[in-house]
């Protein structure tokens, strides 16, 4: 058989044509595979950046509460709070500072979230009105070893694509079952949380519709807004009588209120006068005897020392005259003349060896040494007499025109908070980045949610609106968490928005 027919044979033959396809089909799927796992680099590497990011945004969103502060808080808790790590990218394996990424403040946000946040913002907010957080991620490169070769042996280049990430938070503090109340803060500075401010009294005026607002005016927020559908006042018909209501009851009284924005309505209303907010002490007019005064809802606090008493009957309260033996807790001593804000000094007021408030209620020995606030006074007030739930006399020896318990209520509230009350602290000078407030302002937002110890009850000037003198003391700010019982409580919330 010559060589030539050999070969005619050979190219004729079949046997094996299958492992040429399977040689061909394999360096496909290794391809495949190889190309697969590249993918995989970059797609866990882009997870890792996103969850880096959402973690930065989220921290840095917790402080932008509205303060002055705000960005700086919130820019030195993205570097110091997050770590994370990266496991394909170039460079450091850690995640952790401003150098992996860049942050940008907003004070809105588009309607649509497919617009996308321009980076830098052109328009960056004041601290004040920084409300969300964008945080994008540094880009980095992923090496692709199979798909470099792969494009090596077509005649390309090497591949080296690259990924990042970003994420957008936000703030807002939502105040519940508060008081519907805001008032005019002495400054841009004021914050109630500072231990120098706690202890202070602030004298409340209702403001008008007139004149814009000063420091130490109050007035409510729009009923419309945050009055509880579902809670203790529901029933009561809208307008003046459902305000009146929202002021008086007790627990499940308004939804939660945003910080960002409350609408606000005037301090002098008719139909608010000050019997609302003197239930807490007991009072009853006339008009309220046979159905507020049973009512639990309404029910006085477990501490209703006054220095006052009805005129014609002991509990129908058509004016007061002072009890002559008894005394309210003390204004702070430089009142009248530093109204509206004291400095929280009212040792004279307490110590006074005729008139003060030990003098009259315990014939001039203190019980209560440590208590330092008017507020502690009264919390040690009522554990010395058995507790909230007790109804054992507080003033009792010798026998004189009050008890300090109820004395008219077949009911007594058993949380001292019902002399305590959650209100929105507004900065009311637009000279420093506050609003005009001069009545029914929409949108305000809220400084700073504060919670004070009413002192003494509330005085009513007899007017049509009535104008309200309120004098309370300064506990603290309302943080979130730090309040829970009667007067209300705070929710901070933070979250991802893309």
């Amino acid at each position: 058989m010559t060589f030539s027919t050999k070969i005619r044979q050979f190219a004729q033959k079949e046997d094996g044509t299958i492992l040429v396809f399977w040689a061909m089909a394999l360096v496909v799927v290794l391809g495949f595979v190889a190309l697969s796992l590249d993918v995989g680099r970059l797609a866990t590497t882009q997870s890792e950046l996103q969850s880096f990011a959402d973690h930065v945004a989220l921290a840095a969103a917790g402080e932008l509460d509205g303060q002055n502060d705000a960005i700086t808080r919130a820019t030195a808790a993205a570097a110091n709070l997050i770590t994370d790590t990266q496991t394909y990218g170039n460079g450091g394996q850690t995640l952790g500072g401003s150098a992996d990424y860049t942050l940008d403040f907003y004070a809105t946000l588009p309607g649509n979230d497919a617009t996308a946040l321009p980076s830098p913002n052109p328009s960056p907010p004041q601290p004040e009105d920084a409300v969300y957080v964008q945080v994008t991620v540094n880009p980095k490169t992923v090496d692709f070893p199979f798909g470099s070769l792969l494009s090596t042996l077509l005649g390309g280049t090497t591949v080296t694509p690259s990924t990042s990430a970003s994420a957008v938070a936000g703030f807002t503090q939502y105040a519940c079952d508060i008081a519907p109340m805001m008032f005019c803060i002495p400054d841009p500075t004021f914050d109630a949380s500072d231990p120098a401010r706690v202890g202070d009294m602030i004298r409340l005026r209702s403001g008008g519709q007139g004149a814009a607002w000063g420091p130490g005016n109050f007035g409510f927020l729009d009923p419309t807004q945050v009055i509880d559908a579902n809670g203790n006042c529901a029933s009561v018909p809208s307008g003046p009588q459902k305000l009146a209501c929202v002021l008086a009851a007790a627990g499940s009284i308004t939804q939660c209120v945003a910080q960002r924005g409350v609408d606000t309505e005037p301090g002098q209303k008719v139909g608010i006068t000050n019997v609302s907010l003197n239930m807490r002490f007991d009072m009853w007019p006339q008009s309220m005897h046979n159905k507020e005064m049973i009512d639990p809802v309404f029910a006085p606090a477990p501490n209703v020392i006054k220095g006052v008493k009805a005129k014609g009957g002991a509990c129908k309260w058509n004016g007061s005259d002072p009890t002559g033996d008894t005394a309210a807790l003390p204004r702070d001593d430089c009142f009248p003349g530093c109204a509206p804000y004291g400095d929280g000094n009212w040792s004279g007021g307490r110590t006074d060896p005729v008139n003060g408030y030990v003098a009259k209620n315990y014939g001039g020995n203190d019980p209560h040494l440590t208590a330092s606030t008017r507020y502690e006074y009264y919390l040690a007030e009522i554990a010395a007499a058995g507790g909230p739930f007790s109804t054992s006399s507080i003033l009792n020896s010798p026998p004189l025109s009050e008890t300090g318990r109820r004395m008219c209520s077949p009911n007594q509230y058993p949380d001292p908070e019902r002399r305590v009350m959650i209100i929105a602290g507004v900065n009311c000078d637009p000279l420093n980045g506050g609003m005009t407030i001069n009545g029914n302002t929409v949108g305000v937002p809220v400084k700073q949610f504060v919670k004070v110890f009413i002192t003494e009850p509330v005085q009513d000037n007899g007017a049509s609106p009535a104008a309200l003198d309120m004098y309370v003391e300064v506990i603290g700010s309302a943080h979130s968490g730090s309040s829970g019982g009667n007067s209300g409580v705070i929710h901070d919330v933070v979250q991802l928005y893309r």
